[in-house]
């Protein structure tokens, strides 16, 4: 396994004091980050980065929440209240927060199958997310979509096919530019994906129209249960769309990941698609039903866990700085896993949908009358 990050460096920043607890803290700092790899780039994103207090603090209590969702997302599986498939995002979290600091609600977000996290960040709320893996009526999609089928408002899931997001994305920021939106769509896939024929079909097209889109490598280092370096002849994700500009981010640092996004999404509506490859780590394996050791040791999960984790790291950085203190963090852990906790709780008794719910939501805006005939053709269902 082939390391390119490392641990970012505190810079010394600039500091407006405020009292917290009777102690000054600061109120903004700044911190450099890993340097950025640039390809047909003359210059790229800032590796100096500054952020308030409330910013860090959110960006901090977003990831804690993730991890705790996903960890939560895992017990739920293993008592089998969670059924089929279960893709999780612990160790990505910096990914998603990171880019979210930058994106605006009105722009548009579409993933593969390990979407929790980006599910979450994009609006829909712990329970939307834990009641979908256990299939109640109060998950983000009714219950029907399960771990790879969760949807929100400008995000468009959650993809099962391999490599498919990346063509809708291309489309999706296609109507943007047809309708003269001043927004960005960001198609996420996996290195596993990244040998895909489609994924270089959507870069040709997009090229071509200049569209507003910013395809991201989320390289976890292993594409199911076969590492990169033995899947692609290049691992150099960022340059794989040649004509296309690509930025390589250490994506276990949440200040690089906005940093990089900040840049990209304004390259992107001024001069069409870019490419970012986030260097990033999954604890788990590829799906809960791979226990993710068979094709790397256990030491080798514990080392990222211990020297590059994106939450220790970021909440290191924090009380250096002294942006917070120590027991300001641990009180905000304790929160989250408090809150998530009760929606796992929750997400195991709400109700399921009643069996007519199996003909709702098949076609827009179908006819009132309109029926549906079933495998079983005695049982035919109203759609209305």
């Amino acid at each position: 396994m082939h390391f390119r990050a490392g641990l970012s460096l505190l810079a010394a920043g600039r500091r407006v004091l405020c009292l917290q607890r009777g102690r000054a803290m600061a109120t903004e700092a700044t911190f450099d980050t890993e340097p950025f790899q640039l390809h047909k780039l003359e210059a790229g994103p800032s590796n100096s980065v500054s952020v308030t207090r409330d910013e860090a603090l959110k960006y901090y209590t977003s990831m804690q929440t993730i991890r705790r969702m996903e960890t939560a997302a895992a017990n739920l599986y293993k008592t089998r209240t969670v059924r089929g498939f279960c893709h999780l995002y612990s160790g990505q979290e910096a990914i998603a927060v990171g880019m979210e600091a930058v994106l605006s609600r009105e722009d548009a977000v579409i993933t593969a199958y390990r979407a929790h996290g980006w599910t979450y960040t994009r609006g829909v709320s712990i329970l939307g997310v834990l009641a979908e893996l256990t299939g109640r009526s109060t998950g983000c999609s009714k219950g029907k979509g399960g771990s790879m089928h969760m949807y929100g408002k400008n995000f468009y899931g959650g993809n099962g096919i391999v490599g498919a997001q990346v063509p809708l994305g291309a489309g999706i920021a296609f109507a943007m530019k047809y309708e003269g939106k001043q927004n960005v769509c960001v198609a996420l896939f996996g290195d596993g994906a990244s040998n895909q024929g489609q994924v270089y079909e959507a870069y040709n097209m997009s090229k071509l129209w200049d569209l507003p889109v910013i395809y991201v490598c989320e390289n976890n280092g292993y594409g199911m249960g076969t590492s990169a370096h033995r899947s692609s002849a290049s691992v150099d994700y960022f340059t794989r769309a040649d004509y296309i500009p690509g930025i390589w981010v250490d994506a276990m640092d949440v200040l690089a990941v906005k940093s990089a996004t900040e840049f990209s999404r304004k390259f992107a509506l001024e001069n069409g698609p870019i490419l970012l490859e986030a260097a990033t780590y999954r604890y788990y394996g590829h799906s809960m039903s791979d226990p993710g050791i068979s094709y790397r040791s256990r030491e080798e999960v514990q080392e990222v866990r211990e020297t590059r984790d994106p939450i220790t790291s970021f909440r290191d950085r924090l009380v250096t700085s002294e942006l917070a203190t120590a027991d300001e963090l641990k009180a905000i852990d304790n929160d989250v896993k408090k809150e998530v906790n009760e929606a796992a709780e929750k997400a195991k008794t709400d109700p399921e949908l009643p069996l007519s719910e199996l003909y709702t939501h098949i076609y827009h805006q179908p006819e009132p009358d309109m029926k549906v005939r079933g495998c079983d053709i005695t049982v035919v269902g109203t759609m209305g």
